[in-house]
């Protein structure tokens, strides 16, 4: 009856699938890493007797390719928190700017949902406000995957962008600053209780796509946690009560890494001080203007093809990071 009623909980069974198929994403390459380097090794005793130059010159390039897999591997082993196998919650807030910073949102929308892409993450679109003109205020997306919390968190931050602005008649080279948030995602069956007179509901009309009935119902839903002042809301859903349900459980990881991490600076800042996403507190700039760099300030990771960083290919970026903080939290 245990098990029965294990499987009649989705939210229970989705994460224990999800844990699963995280730990297979590890173990798979390490058998096939592991099964490679046999093989390798025996063609090479083989390559020696016969001295067979040409063998031996393959089995070189595939102890390279092994090398490349291996050092895959070491990272993935970097992701061993007690969240990073969890879905999380991904946001992104444009900064001060109006116009120029609501686009450098929609820019890093783009770039992430084609990460996410290759990646093979699953996602869906939680909560979006557009810009006034272009773009959007802010957007936060629901993101599920093997360790999609582990690696998207090494994002969480101010990223900067310096162009010349398509928006500027007299095409002069602007900076614009958005900010990414991460949260793990938490069921109902976390230890973080939330009573009803902690909170204050509000239910709305959502202002996104969705038809008629998206538009004269209001199904949207506005959760304000009184104590903390934080705020989700969701709308993705024509169901009011899906929706309350979906932004109840946003509340409750929000909770559960204020209590957690007990909110270092600069994440209060994505929470509580949008004003904060500005000069001096970027974690990456991207430069298309004077010259072409992508650089991550706080690994000094840096590459120049800035086309195929806003395509999704930012592994680079979270691969040094995840390094980067394993061997601080080693020094410290």
């Amino acid at each position: 009856m245990a098990v029965a009623g294990f499987w009649d909980n989705p939210d229970a069974a989705q994460g224990v699938v999800a844990e699963l198929s995280a730990v297979k994403s590890i173990l798979d390459p390490v058998r096939d890493v592991q099964k490679a380097a046999e093989d390798a090794c025996e063609l090479f005793e083989l390559a020696v007797e016969e001295g067979d130059e040409e063998i031996l010159e393959s089995v070189g390039a595939d102890l390279e390719a092994l090398a490349a897999k291996c050092d895959k591997i070491e990272v993935a082993g970097l992701l061993s928190g007690p969240d990073d196998m969890r879905a999380c919650f991904f946001s992104i807030h444009a900064g001060a700017g109006g116009t120029e910073s609501c686009d450098w949102a929609n820019m890093l929308l783009r770039m992430y949902s084609r990460y996410f892409e290759r990646n093979k993450f699953s996602f869906s679109e939680f909560d979006l406000t557009p810009g006034e003109e272009v773009g959007v205020r802010s957007v936060t997306l629901k993101v599920k995957g093997a360790f999609a919390f582990g690696k998207l968190s090494c994002e969480t931050g101010v990223h900067r962008l310096v162009r010349i602005s398509p928006f500027d008649s007299q095409s002069r080279r602007h900076t614009s600053f958005a900010a990414v948030d991460v949260i793990p995602e938490h069921d109902d069956n976390s230890d973080i209780e939330i009573k009803d007179d902690d909170i204050r509901v509000d239910v709305y009309r959502a202002s996104g796509a969705g038809g008629q009935h998206v538009n004269k119902v209001s199904s949207a839903v506005r959760i304000t946690h009184l104590e903390t002042g934080i705020v989700v809301q969701c709308q993705n859903d024509r169901s009011q009560h899906k929706n309350r349900a979906e932004a109840m459980k946003m509340l409750r990881s929000r909770l559960y890494m204020l209590e957690k991490q007990k909110r270092d600076a600069e994440i209060a800042k994505l929470y509580s001080n949008k004003g904060e996403i500005a000069w001096g507190n970027q974690i990456r700039s991207y430069v298309m203007q004077p010259y072409q760099m992508v650089k991550d300030h706080r690994t000094d990771f840096q590459v120049g093809n800035v086309q195929a960083v806003m395509d999704g290919d930012i592994e680079a970026f979270i691969e040094s990071y995840l390094k980067f903080r394993s061997k601080n939290k080693a020094e410290n």
